[in-house]
């Protein structure tokens, strides 16, 4: 996962993706995304896949949002604790 490839919607890997992995990376997006304010205390892995893609429940994003938005925010972490040293 990179900040400067996104996943595209309609990836076929997001297909396998299970309610629990979904779970996994709502979490991590949580704290991750805490410190800039990222709250979605109500965000949970869609029942709903719509044209092949996998829904997570916060307005029914797609899971591709999901995984490109904690990847950016990794990548910029990452730059700017680079910078930082």
């Amino acid at each position: 996962m990179s900040a400067h490839q996104p996943i595209h919607p309609a990836d076929p890997a997001l297909r396998h993706l299970t309610g629990r992995e979904i779970t996994q990376l709502i979490v991590e997006l949580r704290i991750e995304g805490r410190e800039f304010g990222l709250l979605w205390p109500s965000a949970r892995p869609g029942e709903t896949v719509l044209n092949g893609r996998v829904l997570v429940e916060l307005g029914n994003i797609q899971a591709s949002t999901l995984i490109n938005l904690l990847a950016l925010l990794r990548e910029y972490k990452r730059e700017r604790d680079r910078r930082r040293c």
